[in-house]
């Protein structure tokens, strides 16, 4: 069977993540304690104790989901040592997850790049009042002209059903409305810091450009599927595609349909939440699932795919 390993997204941030994990696993704990080590704070604390709201923080819950990401990966390659994947991709910030899965980054460098993101794209936020939609229920033309009449602008096509706009609040505000007067079957305002994967980002990429350039990227172990296009990264090309996902559509039903395309039939999320599979489950109802974001989860898993 064909597999890919996926990683979560920023929003799946909980309390209490990875702390299993690490008691279970030394090589689990090594990633928390280099992770405190390069970031000179304890990040470990924030993903164990908390707060919430310090956890939340967009420059503590990039790194943090990615260490925990990473624990979540390195534990199921010491479960079974011989797995191996057709290829790999992750959400917003879980595809720097995937660049590191694949050898692209070091643990250290995507470290790093994910503290400064996050505080590139709260500045960012913070510049401009603005939020993010959800919309179930309606054709990409009718999308499309919402974000027209509305000014906003398409950040995520997560699946046949879901789409996510971005923009102003105002505007976003302006969205909603159209969106219920065109029949939408639910129109969720997202509790976001602001209109990621949006113009409204362009700042942050700017900053972003002068952190990537100093970093080493190396050749990919296995396709890494783009978000901003959906389709495998040309490795020549890794750290400009890149800096294009701050401001670019999420295109997550165009990357899984490139893994079915190509013979993926299972797809591994490691990380926490399972927001991914839920995804997948909408995109392609013939996969098989997994996710691990806990010793429990490892071991259906594990159990799962043995």
């Amino acid at each position: 069977m064909s597999r890919a390993v996926i990683f979560s997204g920023q929003g799946a941030q909980a309390v209490g993540m990875g702390k299993d994990l690490v008691d279970a696993f030394p090589a689990c704990k090594k990633l928390y304690d280099i992770a405190d080590e390069t970031l000179g704070y304890s990040i470990s604390d924030i993903c164990f104790e908390g707060p919430v709201e310090e956890l939340t923080k967009s420059n503590n819950a990039q790194p943090a989901i990615f260490v925990t990401s990473i624990a979540c990966f390195t534990a199921l390659k010491e479960s079974c040592p011989d797995i191996s994947f057709a290829g790999t991709a992750g959400l917003s910030l879980g595809e720097w997850s995937a660049l590191h899965a694949a050898g692209v980054l070091s643990f250290e460098d995507t470290l790093r790049i994910l503290e400064a993101r996050g505080r590139f794209m709260q500045d960012a936020c913070n510049e401009c009042d603005s939020t993010m939609l959800s919309i179930i229920g309606l054709s990409m033309p009718d999308l499309e002209k919402i974000c027209e009449d509305a000014g906003v602008t398409i950040a995520n096509l997560n699946s046949p059903a879901q789409t996510v706009l971005a923009g102003e609040r105002a505007n976003i505000e302006k969205a909603t409305a159209l969106a219920q007067d065109a029949g939408a079957k639910r129109a969720i305002p997202l509790n976001v810091a602001g209109a990621f994967h949006s113009p409204l980002m362009e700042s942050a990429a700017v900053k972003l450009a002068e952190t990537l350039a100093a970093v080493e990227f190396k050749q990919p172990t296995m396709p890494i599927v783009a978000n901003v296009t959906g389709l495998p990264h040309d490795a020549a090309t890794i750290r400009e595609t890149m800096l294009k996902q701050v401001t670019g559509s999420v295109r997550w039903q165009t990357s899984i349909e490139w893994f079915k395309a190509n013979g993926v039939t299972e797809y591994i999320e490691c990380g926490p939440g399972k927001v991914l599979t839920g995804l997948i489950k909408r995109i392609d109802s013939s996969a098989t699932l997994h996710n691990i974001n806990n010793v429990a989860t490892l071991e259906k898993t594990v159990a799962g795919i043995a």
